[in-house]
């Protein structure tokens, strides 16, 4: 099938890499244009765009698919079908009437559960013990189309959001194989998305990563590996920026914040409900550690109180 493929980052790279290797025809690749990687430092390229290269695949990076001469260079692909995977712009109407199959889309969520933008971390954040891949048909709304294949994936209390991520990139290829295979011989059942059981993926804000050490214990260890490894959660200390990247809930009372126990491999912090036993810190400019071994530079008193950094 001749396939214009729109996707940017690692999560569609690997779509387009089974795609390619299950014989389809991609004739296009859209991507998000190069942008600086880190404090003002040259423009990177995405995932796609590198594979694509490296397999001689036409690639397009407009900055909007709104201009007419946008969408006649896309149409002059001649497409069949549009497949979508995390590309960062929306398909206008105009473009999804071009291909006569419309537009398939690799959606990590099992819709209607968790529409747009940040679908593994909001999971990770709700304490989701399942999400999954959705190939869904592209419609004018947001993550609203029928569903052509749904595939659920267990979430393990050690995931964080880059394991998740990689687990469903590797569904979401085989899913998407297997829809177009389908769609190829006329045998994809198409259904509508349930009217119950709605949800929205919002994108996630910096200061979500502040961590609030009112909230349960249970909900910051969710909220330190949904955040990890980016943007990381963060506090203070003594006015002092860290990131924490490993904890676990634990039994424990005091006032939000409050220092009970620097231990000799956690330190224990209270939170709402229960407690925090943090495994592993980094200070601003440093590496990551392990909580013994921060410890041992950086001295930590019972009583001493946590904040939220900005």
């Amino acid at each position: 099938m001749r396939i214009v493929f729109a996707g940017t980052p690692e999560f569609a790279a690997r779509s387009l890499a089974a795609l390619l290797a299950s014989g389809h025809d991609v004739a296009l690749a859209l991507t998000q244009p190069e942008r600086p990687a880190a404090r003002g430092l040259k423009p990177v390229s995405g995932a796609v765009q590198r594979l694509a290269e490296q397999r001689g695949i036409p690639t397009y990076r407009p900055a909007s698919l709104k201009p007419p001469e946008v969408q006649e260079r896309i149409a002059a692909a001649h497409p069949e079908v549009f497949v979508v995977a995390a590309y960062g712009l929306i398909l206008p109407q105009a473009l999804l009437d071009i291909a006569a199959r419309g537009a398939l889309n690799i959606h990590a969520s099992l819709l209607p559960r968790w529409r747009g933008a940040a679908p593994i971390q909001r999971a990770i954040l709700a304490g989701d013990r399942e999400t999954g891949i959705t190939i869904m048909q592209m419609d004018d709304g947001l993550d609203t189309g029928p569903i052509l294949l749904q595939h659920a994936l267990a979430v393990t209390a050690d995931d964080d959001s880059q394991t998740l991520h990689d687990r469903l990139a590797e569904l979401g290829a085989t899913l998407i194989v297997a829809a177009l295979d389908a769609l190829a011989r006329g045998e994809a059942r198409i259904t509508p998305q349930p009217l119950k059981g709605v949800s929205y993926a919002s994108k996630i804000g910096k200061d979500e990563a502040l961590l609030d050490w009112s909230r349960p214990a249970v909900e910051l260890e969710r909220a330190i590996r949904a955040f990890r490894p980016a943007p990381g959660a963060r506090t203070t200390l003594r006015g002092l920026a860290l990131k924490i990247w490993s904890a676990r809930s634990a039994a424990g009372e005091g006032a939000p914040g409050t220092v009970l126990e620097p231990g000799s491999a956690a330190l224990r912090i209270a939170c709402g409900d229960g407690a925090l036993e943090v495994l592993e810190l980094q200070r601003p400019g440093g590496r990551r550690l392990a909580a013994r071994e921060f410890l041992r530079g950086f001295a930590v008193r019972v009583g001493e109180r946590f904040g939220a950094a900005r």
